[in-house]
């Protein structure tokens, strides 16, 4: 294939990957030559903490990815310009110094990655260059899945038949790596390394310590291990306490794998009957469908999916902030949400199971507002996704396109029962209710005052009361619900 242009420059951001990757590949057939660049966007890392996994997740796998290029190019002045500033800004400056033509990078749908877009092909374009987006990070993107009326899908389950279908007909082949010798050594003034946290104003987070795997080898090692389980994920999926999630959320975030690649292993075993790999497909088809959502209904990023949810009056005042405190500190007197909240406050990662019990709990039994919930999580999950994060949220408020219905209210103590029947999860994260049996453990306040006293147990003091009674909470939630009631 003849190139098009005599340079380009290839933009990562959600792609920290060499393998299988639509913008690099791109570059590299369309350009006889390729520079490579990663922006620390400080119009992101502005409001985030001084450390935060997803800067050093991200610092991590782009040491990997500019030892990769090297490797590809089979020249040591080849590899990553790192970047730290604002993209909108860095990234028609660097062309200008480059005197590349084009730059290709992966189509984002979030609206200030939108917006950052429109203003970097905008200022290329005053200069005679160009910026050329292209699909990846999803299988198929906003209007690719259609209903018979042309519309985009609000159901899940139909979208799931029509995903499906579509795929059989276009599957999801891999990208792969043409001309690596096309890339271009870095001129003089950018041959300085990946830039430590330090040299961004971060400092070190836990990961390392947590020993979650980075960059594309990471990614790869929780593949291997998960492809000898996927064939249980549906039975294993729901307890926290066991091994069944792949663990890829965070790859899948920053693009450190592949999502075609979790199909191209996941739909044969689909198509043999595997239930396993069905129900885990659906997961990744959730991600597509959540993402062509948000590209197709942007209100959703700040509003309610059905308008009418937005006049449903949450709690609010001294009260609200005090309730939400203790939902975000793991306070609230209910086991299995605590332990949740503890393991996302101490790792950036909870369970999609728990995702569903914390998340209902805030909405249907603190009577709180869930976009404060939305936004709790977006500081401290490792994973956060814009589109998939509102999407669970609003489905658990029951204001999203698809959401469970307003009436339904999770138990957390049946939930806590079913799905950590033993308590070893609770035990876990909160180690000062280990001497519990497992009966009185998923409610501790219902334990005999003699079995708390054996386990060495003040609540109040050792752990908190519940800050609000079930039964209760769930008539107010129904009241409080009674506004849309007469809409749906």
């Amino acid at each position: 294939m003849h190139a098009h242009y005599a340079s380009g420059l290839a933009w990562f951001r959600r792609d920290l990957r060499t393998h299988d990757n639509t913008a690099l590949n791109t570059a590299l057939q369309q350009c006889e030559r390729v520079y490579c660049v990663f922006v620390f966007d400080t119009d992101i890392l502005a409001s985030l903490p001084r450390q935060d996994r997803r800067v050093e997740f991200i610092r991590e796998s782009l040491v990997e990815v500019d030892a990769q290029l090297r490797a590809m190019s089979a020249q040591a002045q080849a590899g990553l310009i790192v970047l730290h500033g604002r993209a909108e800004e860095e990234i028609p400056k660097l062309v200008q110094a480059l005197g590349v033509q084009a730059v290709f990078a992966g189509r984002d749908y979030e609206p200030q990655a939108i917006a950052r877009d429109e203003a970097v092909a905008q200022a290329l374009v005053n200069v005679g260059k160009t910026l050329k987006l292209h699909k990846d990070h999803v299988v198929f993107e906003t209007r690719e899945v259609l209903t018979q009326m042309g519309k985009p899908y609000a159901v899940f389950t139909p979208y799931l038949r029509a995903w499906l279908a579509r795929l059989a007909l276009h599957p999801a082949p891999e990208v792969s790596l043409s001309s690596p010798h096309r890339l271009a050594p870095r001129p003089e003034a950018y041959q300085t390394p990946v830039p430590s946290l330090a040299d961004i104003g971060f400092a070190r987070s836990n990961l390392q310590a947590l020993r979650i795997p980075t960059g594309e080898s990471g990614a790869q090692s929780l593949l291997t291990d998960f492809a000898t389980r996927m064939d249980r994920y549906d039975q294993t999926r729901n307890f926290p306490a066991v091994k069944g999630p792949s663990y890829l959320g965070v790859h899948l975030r920053f693009g450190t794998v592949s999502t075609r690649q979790l199909v191209r292993l996941a739909y044969p075993r689909h198509l043999r009957g595997d239930e396993g790999a069905s129900t885990w497909l659906g997961e990744l088809v959730w991600r597509d469908f959540y993402a062509q959502i948000l590209a197709n209904f942007p209100h959703v990023a700040t509003s309610a999916f059905k308008p009418e949810y937005d006049r449903i009056a949450w709690e609010e005042g001294a009260h609200a902030e005090a309730l939400f405190a203790a939902w975000r500190t793991g306070q609230t007197g209910y086991p299995l949400v605590d332990a949740a909240m503890a393991q996302l406050n101490q790792t950036g990662y909870m369970h999609n199971r728990l995702r569903m019990v914390t998340g209902s709990f805030l909405v249907k039994h603190l009577g709180l507002d869930w976009r404060w919930g939305e936004r709790y999580f977006a500081q401290t999950l490792n994973d956060f996704d814009l589109s998939a994060n509102n999407g669970g949220w609003q489905w658990v408020s029951s204001s999203g396109c698809d959401a469970q219905p307003y009436f339904r209210i999770f138990n957390p103590i049946a939930q806590s029962e079913k799905f950590d029947a033993q308590g070893k999860f609770i035990q876990r994260y909160l180690p000062q209710l280990a001497k519990l049996s497992p009966k009185a453990l998923h409610a501790p306040w219902l334990a005999k005052p003699l079995e708390l006293t054996a386990a060495n147990l003040t609540l109040g003091k050792d752990y908190p009361l519940p800050v609000v009674d079930h039964a209760k909470a769930r008539a107010r939630t129904l009241l409080r619900y009674g506004v849309v009631k007469k809409l749906v």
